[in-house]
């Protein structure tokens, strides 16, 4: 227990739904370094917006929410997102003056003694009595395994390692995911592959028309039972489909986005159906999601046996200790926003009702 330092609350992760948690615990006064400390891991301001592909330009960023207390104007739509966000957030925390610790990695977050929660780092143990985790899904890309992927004699790589288009020029590329993420990836490679094929478990959703606020309520509803069940969380995304854009209508006419099932195996040079089909391949690109990243949080058996948290509001069922900001239905820019004040609001009430141990 050296060296052990003692604050009101850590925030894990300074992405969005950290830095909305950051910024309401300051208007709540509570004072950085002395009642709360941001940890976060990686080695520059703006979450995971830092690590995306230069070809992501602002102007193709869906639904991207302005933080509490600072709009985000007069962006260039045409200037790579990771550069325009990374900036914000880094002025975000100049001037509100969160002192966000970095790069920290968090290792695990345990019980410790008198009711307090120990967060063991590479930068030392603190101890709070209270847990704002917003780590988001970005350091666990999700691989799902079919048979022959070990002998596959081409590439493989998942979006979190995506390069950026020019990257396969002249190769034969197979996208697998139905997502926002492989659509855009098959819409920037087409031009400079020599061949893309498409492949979704399901059959794509396109969603035609205004997403309206009734749709996204409606929509954040089936992402919040699925966590009060204790099931594991589905995107929001998953659940509004894809906006049938231009760019979506012009890939469908080219022939660019015609899916096809999903395939059964890989082979050395390729990918088969039982039906006998076959497509050669260079490239597999995963653009299969991401999980939630809460492995340190491990120790404290929040787990319910349906394979996720059990949530109520933001807190774990559980432990009202520990408020999941980013997690679940909170895991959108304006939802994160939210669930950042709602948090504090109700870290303020725990702590107000439980005095710190002497």
């Amino acid at each position: 227990m050296n060296n052990t330092r003692e604050v009101e609350v850590v925030v894990i992760g300074a992405g969005q739904a950290g830095l909305a948690g950051a910024y309401h615990l300051r208007r709540s006064g509570f004072a950085p370094d002395r009642d709360f400390v941001v940890l976060d891991h990686s080695p520059a301001p703006g979450g995971a917006w830092q690590f995306r592909w230069p070809s992501l330009t602002y102007g193709k960023v869906h639904g991207m929410h302005a933080l509490p207390g600072m709009e985000l104007t007069d962006a260039d739509p045409a200037r790579p997102s990771a550069e325009v966000i990374g900036a914000y957030f880094d002025r975000y925390e100049r001037t509100f003056d969160l002192r966000v610790r970095r790069p920290v990695d968090v290792r695990a977050v345990r019980e410790g003694p008198g009711g307090r929660l120990l967060v063991e780092t590479s930068e030392g143990v603190w101890s709070t009595r209270a847990l704002i985790n917003a780590t988001g899904t970005w350091d666990r890309p999700f691989w799902p395994r079919y048979p022959g992927q070990e002998n596959f004699r081409g590439r493989q790589l998942h979006t979190a390692q995506y390069p950026g288009p020019e990257a396969f020029a002249g190769q034969r590329v197979v996208v697998v995911g139905g997502g926002a993420s492989g659509t855009q990836h098959l819409l920037e490679i087409a031009s400079h592959a020599a061949a893309t094929t498409w492949v979704t478990r399901r059959p794509p959703v396109f969603r035609e028309g205004p997403f309206d606020e009734g749709a996204g309520r409606a929509a954040v509803a089936l992402v919040e039972e699925r966590v009060r069940q204790g099931l594991p969380p589905r995107s929001v995304v998953s659940v509004t489909g894809l906006p049938l854009n231009d760019a979506i209508r012009q890939g469908i006419e080219d022939g660019v986005l015609d899916r096809q099932p999903m395939f059964d195996r890989i082979t050395p040079t390729g990918v088969d159906w039982n039906d006998g089909r076959h497509v050669d391949a260079d490239v597999i690109l995963w653009a299969t999601g991401f999980r939630a990243a809460i492995d340190h949080l491990a120790p404290l058996r929040l787990r319910s046996p349906g394979g996720g948290i059990r949530m109520e509001g933001t807190h774990a069922a559980v432990d009202p200790r520990i408020h999941l900001v980013g997690y679940g239905p909170s895991a959108s820019t304006i939802g994160a926003n939210r669930a950042g004040r709602a948090a504090v609001r109700d870290i303020r009430q725990l702590l107000e009702q439980e005095p710190a141990a002497a």
